[in-house]
């Protein structure tokens, strides 16, 4: 039994986003980011229970509405004679293993292509229709699929399309997507889609994590007895979203209400208009819920708060966030007593008791704050500490490399230094593993996929979701006098179809093995190699890839990162990382080795790239041939197939070239530092010019 919205401890921002919705679709559903653990999906989960049921054609798979059936349904065209049934409005939960035709919907192309039938079998939007959509851990969904999700909530209809075979049907649902940060962030380009959203946390008040226990055990215990105590609650909810409803066409936006939300959008700085749009409904729809009929400043407030934190993004470094200041400065000056100078004695204004929104009392939320608890700014820029130069600078001295371990033994190892800010990031080329692989789909390397360009066909070994025509054709000529074929046209058969082999690329699992030792140390060395390994971090966030982090430096190499989707993480771990002591180079490959192991049984589609940022020297607390035990290491994993690029980050007029044998024994390409940025065209045309 589902658990009571009513019954929900706190959480008034999400509750309250996820209101706005129900009162209003057209704001654009609502992404929830939070931390495990935080009842994120229980509330969703709880929405549909609240919401007003739904009239619809008796036995239409896509839920029209008798009183304005859809003209294209696939089932119609409906006629008004045709019986009709009223059903609680659905919770279509899309998994996120889901294939694009369990989304969409599958096209028999079989039947289409032999028997001229257009046989089509609904998915997921067409179930979702007038009801609700909850994609959790959205933030994992192949971002193509997310981008099918939400051109189907904005426009409405969801279109089917194979080989020349066109099907489109009515998509209108409330979209809520669920994520954890720490496993990775959606693109800015997909965020800026979903029109609200909130952050979630566990509550630090003793109390109500108590009363959160309480409920839970008494739900728990008595599931059917928990929801009749709350029955009441609910009810009267539902009768407030369908009042809402009700008013909403009456709600006006005034061209005050309106100019304070565009002034709110340019002070923020966000990109293009949609952030407007989404303010204006998402205040429309607050007026309504609060039982008014004109939006009013706080109405725009609330909707700020709700729509714009996750539009200020600019870089995935960045966290969402609205500074509060800024927000009321906004709306100070767009009031109409301020048209005329800004006054500089002008004060920000202060909440008053009657902002029109729900009560304290009222058990469904009230008026809205800031989505999450301590919310950063978003948007600035991190002390980078300037553009270090790269090698080529004068260094810190250290220990004069000795014999074949590359440095003394015996030497007292160079203190531990305090962390230096990376220099700015730059576009980086594209490191890419050899071969064709089958992980998931991303931007890195070649990979055999559902999605890319056609390179040959094969036998169908099920349906046929991508027809190959010209090798179908051909496989169906030979034969056309024995099936009795003489005219014009061709006769298909099964054995005909011929499925169309696709190339595009894939994400890897790129785990960067980081030399943090004293050789390391120097500051404009340091500040150089975490530049670059932040430019890769974005490169590997933009093309689709997992990424781990491995830090060795004084007696051992440590995990700082498990591999994850986050990025975020992986920078926030690299900005703080400290250096000095001596260099384990064998024991940071060893680590690489191990992880990479687990990593394959894990997910062992998700070919692994492995990143190692050294100078190449190797030095220990003991005695010993340092430099032999890690060369053994790189030979481990060149013998496991291990894909591996060295960025050699030696510098000074004198080099030793200990990166380079390195990666001669991984197998790896060797980049110097200077050398990880991608070539500007305007230097690739400068340099043929000079070979010309």
């Amino acid at each position: 039994m589902t658990y009571p919205f009513s019954a929900v401890v706190g959480m008034d921002d999400l509750r309250l986003a996820l209101l706005l919705n129900a009162v209003s679709p057209a704001v654009g559903g609502v992404l929830v980011r939070g931390e495990k653990g935080t009842a994120k999906s229980t509330t969703v989960r709880a929405l549909a229970a609240v919401l007003p049921p739904v009239d619809a054609v008796a036995g239409c798979r896509f839920a029209c509405d008798p009183a304005a059936p859809d003209p294209a349904c696939p089932d119609g065209p409906h006629s008004p004679e045709e019986p009709s049934l009223s059903r609680p409005a659905r919770l279509v939960e899309l998994p996120v293993g889901a294939s694009e035709d369990r989304v969409v919907g599958a096209l028999d192309l079989e039947r289409a292509l032999t028997e001229g039938v257009k046989a089509f079998e609904p998915g997921l939007l067409a179930a979702a229709n007038r009801g609700v959509l909850y994609v959790d851990e959205v933030n994992l969904l192949h971002d193509h699929l997310v981008d099918l999700l939400l051109d189907a909530a904005a426009l409405g209809t969801a279109y089917v399309e194979r080989e020349g075979v066109s099907v489109r049907h009515a998509a209108r649902f409330l979209l809520v997507g669920t994520m954890n940060p720490e496993e990775g962030e959606l693109r800015p380009q997909l965020l800026d889609r979903f029109g609200l959203t909130v952050e979630v946390a566990a509550p630090r008040d003793t109390t109500l994590r108590a009363e959160v226990v309480r409920r839970r055990f008494a739900s728990d215990a008595d599931p059917a007895g928990f929801a009749a105590a709350w029955a009441g609650e609910e009810s009267a909810l539902a009768e407030r979203i369908a009042a809402a409803r009700a008013l909403l066409p009456q709600v006006v936006l005034s061209d005050a209400a309106l100019r304070q939300v565009t002034s709110v959008c340019a002070a923020f700085d966000v990109d293009g208009l949609r952030a407007d749009l989404v303010t204006a409904r998402a205040a429309i729809a607050h007026a309504a819920w609060a039982g008014r009929t004109e939006v009013t400043e706080d109405d725009v407030r609330v909707a700020a708060r709700l729509a714009l934190p996750h539009r200020r993004r600019r870089n995935p470094f960045d966290a969402p966030g609205l500074d509060d200041d800024t927000l009321e400065q906004a709306l100070s000056d767009a009031r109409p007593e301020n048209d005329g100078p800004d006054s500089p004695d002008d004060e920000p204004p202060t909440d008053g008791p009657d902002g029109g929104g729900p009560t304290p009392d009222d058990p469904s939320p009230g008026r809205g704050s800031a989505p999450g608890k301590g919310s950063s700014t978003g948007g600035s820029e991190p002390d980078t500490g300037g553009k270090d130069p790269l090698p080529g600078e004068a260094e810190e001295p250290t220990t004069a490399p000795r014999g074949e371990g590359g440095g003394h033994t015996d030497a007292t190892p160079a203190p531990e230094k305090a962390a230096v800010a990376p220099s700015d990031p730059f576009r980086t080329r594209r490191l890419e593993v050899p071969g064709i692989g089958a992980g998931a789909a991303g931007r890195r390397s070649r990979a055999r996929s559902e999605r890319g360009r056609v390179v040959g066909s094969r036998r169908p070994e099920g349906a046929v979701t991508k027809l190959h025509l010209t090798d179908t054709v051909l496989a169906a000529a030979p034969h056309q006098r024995a099936r009795g074929r003489t005219g014009p046209g061709l006769r298909l058969e099964r054995e005909d179809l011929r499925q169309a082999t696709l190339e595009g690329r894939e994400g890897n699992l790129v785990l960067f093995v980081v030399d943090a030792s004293g050789s390391m140390g120097a500051r404009s060395r340091m500040a150089a190699v975490k530049g670059a390994v932040l430019s890769l971090l974005l490169d590997a966030y933009q093309r689709r890839d997992k990424v781990g982090l491995i830090t060795f430096r004084g007696g051992d190499a440590e995990l700082a990162l498990p591999p994850t989707w986050s990025v975020e993480a992986a920078a926030s771990r690299l900005t703080g990382l400290a250096t000095g002591g001596r260099t384990p180079l064998a024991a940071g490959l060893l680590r690489a080795h191990e992880v990479l192991r687990v990593e394959r049984v894990r997910d062992p589609q998700r070919r692994p790239l492995l990143v190692v940022v050294t100078d190449g020297r190797a030095t220990g607390a003991r005695g010993g041939n340092h430099l032999a035990d890690a060369r053994r290491a790189a030979a481990m994993l060149a013998a496991a197939g291990t894909a591996s690029v060295v960025v050699d980050c030696e510098s000074g007029p004198v080099r030793l070239g200990l990166a380079g044998s390195l990666g001669t024994v991984l197998g790896a390409q060797t980049l110097r530092l200077e050398e990880l940025a991608a070539e500007s065209l305007a230097s690739t045309v400068r340099n043929a010019r000079k070979a010309a």
